[in-house]
């Protein structure tokens, strides 16, 4: 049995999104390389402040205040996941919600073995899709 993914009827989601733009939140991307450029373009689109920070030490401290925090990880290195893992923690430690991206999780061991561990800090939701081989 598969999870479907709750949908929101336009007049539901209009209320959510005038919330959003009205808070204008910080967000902490921390993202792949292929899509910093439309991520950061989606969130000023929404009103929102994106901030690619990566330095582990300042990644860290940046996720101490910031309104949220994104992990994708499609272009994962060992020192991202550094970043990453600080990140988290101080996301955590903050109360500030944070989502997982698992990008081609299952398939690479890398990311999987490092996403199998984020999951125990407890994202606030996790995108996903299908892998189709």
């Amino acid at each position: 049995m598969t999870h479907q993914p709750e949908h929101l009827s336009d007049a539901q989601f209009a209320p959510v999104l005038h919330q959003f733009r009205q808070h204008a939140p910080l967000v902490h991307c921390m993202t792949n390389d292929v899509v910093q450029t439309f991520t950061a373009n989606v969130l000023l689109a929404l009103n929102a402040s994106p901030a690619m920070v990566i330095d582990p030490e300042e990644a860290a401290q940046f996720s101490g205040f910031a309104d949220a925090l994104l992990i994708n990880v499609g272009t994962l290195t060992r020192e991202r996941q550094q970043a990453m893992q600080a990140a988290v923690t101080a996301a955590n430690s903050a109360g500030t919600p944070w989502t997982l991206d698992p990008v081609a999780v299952g398939a690479l061991n890398l990311r999987s073995e490092f996403c199998q561990h984020l999951l125990s800090e407890k994202p606030v939701a996790i995108r996903g899709m299908p892998l189709k081989f």
